[in-house]
């Protein structure tokens, strides 16, 4: 099995070296992991391509690349540059340092990487890491995800619904913020959201009087309903949504049909 492999932390990343060995276990003896990922943090750009201008991209050792891009821009090198007629089975993205549930969904990059792949037609699974004060407790804050994750990337490989064709369908998954042995299974969750919380914006001054605003976010450890990640995640399980980049509100088109007849 071939593997291509990307992040929005960055090719730095710890987290990164993480998925390094999920995929590693997946691919098995004969296979290969390859790795395009960020030269720099990308957190927090979605879907994002580098349309207006080039990216430099450059070989650090075997099989691993850096570019100067988004993880959607990463996944696009790798299929058509580093990969170039050597298409990957499977994509992965992260392990992302923080959840990806919830609304975070909507701005994740590592989400970005994954929702790229599969419109180009790639099996892809983004996996995210929630972090919290058990996890910072833990020699790895990743453990989790170390441990559990191989494992279910290969289930998920193994039955997933990944579909043949139009907007396919990829995974995703986040790890509880626990230790390995206190993860309680693993549910398969609609995507939440936090209507206790929002991004805003928090202006500061530099030193040389310029004003700026950093983007600042809020709690993320309250449940978010039944069935939903955020709720499955802080309830010590896995998570896993299936999703796809369709954004169709489908149950209003018949009605909005009718009133604009």
């Amino acid at each position: 099995m071939r593997i291509l492999i990307t992040n929005d932390d960055g090719i730095n990343a710890p987290g990164l070296a993480v998925l390094q060995a999920i995929a590693d276990e997946v691919a098995g003896p004969g296979g290969e992991v390859w790795t395009v990922a960020p030269a720099f943090e990308q957190s927090g750009v979605g879907h994002c391509i580098s349309y207006t201008h080039p990216m430099m991209i450059a070989e650090l050792g075997p099989r691993r690349f850096a570019a100067e891009g988004s993880p959607a821009d990463c996944v696009l090198a790798g299929l058509y540059d580093v990969l170039a007629g050597r298409r990957p089975d499977l994509v992965l993205s992260g392990v992302n340092r923080g959840n990806n549930a919830g609304e975070n969904t909507l701005y994740s990059g590592t989400i970005g990487g994954a929702m790229e792949a599969a419109l180009q037609g790639v099996p892809a699974i983004a996996l995210s890491q929630f972090m919290g004060p058990r996890t910072e407790a833990l020699d790895s804050p990743f453990e989790a995800a170390a441990h559990h994750g191989a494992g279910l990337v290969r289930k998920l490989l193994a039955h997933g619904g990944w579909g043949n064709g139009g907007y396919r369908t990829f995974y995703n998954v986040n790890f509880p913020p626990c230790g390995a042995a206190e993860v309680k299974g693993t549910q398969v969750a609609a995507q939440g959201f936090r209507d206790y919380t929002a991004f805003g914006v928090e202006p500061v001054q530099s030193p040389s009087g310029r004003r700026f605003l950093w983007i600042k976010g809020g709690p993320q450890h309250r449940p978010t309903g039944p069935g939903t990640d955020v709720t499955a995640n802080v309830e010590g399980y896995i998570s896993v949504t299936p999703m796809r980049a369709d954004l169709t509100a489908h149950d209003l088109m018949a009605d909005l049909r009718g009133a604009l007849a």
